[in-house]
């Protein structure tokens, strides 16, 4: 990512990170700052709203995320890592839930994750379906999210561990997505159709 930064935003994330490594209560503080203190953009211009790539304010705040977590145990972090979503606006919130495969949370995080899903925002819910989900969501909870990335528009690409995951009751799942979707006269997205034909080799 610091290859995505000028010299004066590579110095002043360095900054941010010594702040909270020294005094890990300033989160709060900085976190919400980064976007504005830093930089901000995408990383890769064909995902300009970071649904398969972070975009650069997300990694800057894993970033310091990931220094403030040292000064903490697991309890302090999960209530830190908590107070930061809940009061985060919905940027603040992508990044929250980019950090969690970072962070030393086991499966103490699965309220932000199962939050994420349940709302309609496409960034809020590629981001929830990330590394951590993958390793920590349960079978029920993680074809549900799968299915909600089909049903709001979220790429599949944003998805991590459909290779792992992906079962039969997942097909049977997206086969009934697309039985809707054609008896309704819509078409099936181009997602569904990869899917159901990856886990039906599979399987």
């Amino acid at each position: 990512m610091t290859d995505l930064l000028d010299k004066t935003a590579r110095d002043r994330l360095a900054e941010l990170i010594d702040e909270v490594t020294a005094t890990p209560a300033r989160i709060a503080v900085l976190f919400p700052a980064v976007a504005r203190a830093v930089a901000r953009g995408p990383a890769d211009p064909d995902d300009p709203d970071g649904l398969r790539t972070p975009r650069v304010e997300d990694t800057a705040r894993v970033a310091l995320l990931r220094a403030a977590a040292q000064g903490w145990d697991r309890a302090s972090l999960a209530r830190e890592v908590t107070a930061l979503y809940r009061h985060g606006d919905a940027d603040e919130k992508r990044a929250v839930l980019r950090a969690l495969d970072h962070l030393d949370l086991a499966d103490a995080a699965l309220d932000l994750v199962g939050d994420a899903l349940r709302s309609n925002d496409t960034r809020l819910i590629a981001a929830a379906l990330g590394p951590y989900a993958a390793r920590h969501l349960d079978a029920h909870g993680w074809r549900h999210g799968v299915l909600k990335c089909l049903f709001t528009g979220v790429p599949l690409a944003a998805v991590s561990g459909i290779a792992e995951r992906g079962d039969a009751e997942l097909a049977r799942m997206v086969e009934g997505f697309a039985a809707e979707r054609r008896a309704a006269g819509r078409d099936v997205p181009d997602d569904a159709s990869w899917l159901l034909d990856r886990l039906d080799k599979e399987n």
